[in-house]
């Protein structure tokens, strides 16, 4: 038997009306903050992520799925949203706009070859925002406080802000030739992937899940020590500000994210709730200066954050947050003979053509069974059309809830319903 390939999942109408009711509220949301929607390709050029997510990094060495075309072009399903929309941005010459910075969120699925985890897929939906054009700790505040906002309008409580600042291209350029010195001297003790980065990206060492717990990654230089003035004010406006909006944070100067393009701000959010998992990492961000440069794009700046579907949804049930089931429909159709079927076919078309939710029994059942089919779709009215119902062109609207019903013709029960 065929089955859903390893990492993926259905997601059956007994879960599904929970992600609706979760994107519909990330919609509201990012419309509240004056973001638009941007959709690009699921699959873009291979080396788009290459120069923008960085040859350094696991996505890019081990977890992209890449393909060849009927071209002989290199193409890859996106892992992650960020270098899609920034190509998007250049591309379609978005520096011009004049509203700046240019404010975009996406609601798609990413692709990771990678090992199957609570919470984790190889095929998984990321929500992310992107404001594209503009530098100013004004907007890395605003990021922070939309990403609380949205965890907090779940009522999420068990929540943990991690931010910190790996500074500008100079600052981090000086860090690097001190995780260098302070590595070397002992980096064969260090996993084949570290022992790579010493060379590549030294800062990415401090983000190994194998070696977190090495004592030279615990006592490494501090980021802080090494940014230069303008960076060390960028960050503590960006917590100032924080303060006064009463967001509750914490630094932690190991945080350097995943991602070869992050610059000055970059934060993580937590779940600290019991049962969640190993893995306790909700969402993630930060600003990428030079980043659209790196693409051969405009002197531009971003900042910008995503998160997983799966690991919210995690989130809310480790919380023993419910998500409301939607009503059911609006009128169930009950039948006694064939003749009636017919009747109630050309009804439902008149009643979903009116934005009535209605549905009927196909499978002929006796009206015993056809009543308790209506209870399991949680219908609000039903009707029950037979010999009777049929040349009167009339019937009983029963209101579920309350067993109250009124005889009305065809015409009247459309016109009841579309009022209610």
């Amino acid at each position: 038997m065929i089955q859903v390939p390893r990492g993926t999942q259905d997601i059956l109408p007994s879960e599904s009306y929970k992600w609706q009711f979760v994107e519909k509220k990330l919609f509201e949301i990012a419309k509240n903050y004056n973001y638009d929607e941007i959709r690009t390709p699921m699959f873009e050029a291979t080396e788009l992520f290459v120069r923008a997510v960085g040859g350094s990094t696991d996505i890019v060495n081990k977890e992209m799925y890449t393909f060849q075309d009927k071209g002989d072009r290199s193409l890859t399903l996106r892992p992650e949203g960020t270098a899609p929309v920034v190509r998007s941005y250049i591309e379609n010459k978005m520096q011009h706009n004049v509203e700046q910075p240019v404010k975009l969120f996406y609601l798609a699925p990413m692709f990771r070859y990678e090992r199957k985890q609570k919470g984790r897929y190889r095929q998984f939906v990321q929500f992310g925002v992107e404001a594209i054009g503009v530098e100013d700790p004004l907007i890395d505040v605003e990021m922070l406080s939309m990403l609380m906002h949205i965890y907090q309008s779940f009522g999420l409580k068990n929540l943990k802000l991690v931010i910190n600042s790996i500074g500008d291209i100079d600052s981090r350029t000086q860090y690097n030739k001190a995780l260098v010195e302070h590595f070397s001297p002992r980096i064969d003790e260090f996993c084949q992937d570290c022992q790579t980065r010493i060379d590549s990206n030294p800062m990415r060492i401090l983000d190994c899940k194998k070696d977190r717990d090495h004592e030279l990654v615990k006592s490494a230089p501090r980021i802080y020590d090494y940014l230069n003035d303008e960076s060390k004010e960028y960050f503590e406006r960006v917590k100032s500000k924080l303060d006064d909006l009463g967001i509750k944070y914490e630094v932690d100067y190991n945080l350097v994210r995943g991602l070869d393009y992050y610059t000055h701000t970059a934060f993580e959010l937590m779940s600290d709730s019991e049962g969640f998992g190993a893995i306790t990492t909700l969402c993630g961000g930060g600003r990428y200066n030079g980043l659209l440069e790196m693409m051969d794009g405009p002197d531009k700046t971003g900042i910008g954050f995503a998160l997983s579907i799966e690991r919210l949804l995690l989130a809310l049930e480790a919380e023993g947050i419910e998500i409301p089931e939607e009503k059911g429909i609006d009128l169930y159709i009950c039948t006694m003979n064939d003749e009636a079927r017919d009747t109630a076919g050309t009804l439902l078309h008149k009643l979903r053509s009116r934005g009535i939710s209605a549905d009927m029994d196909y499978e002929n059942r006796k009206l015993k069974a056809q009543m308790k089919d209506a209870d399991r779709k949680n219908a609000s009215f039903t009707i029950v059309l037979g010999e009777d119902e049929l040349s009167r062109k009339s019937a009983d609207l029963k209101e579920m809830a309350t067993g109250e019903a009124q005889k009305l013709s065809f015409e009247e029960i459309i016109n009841t319903l579309e009022e209610l």
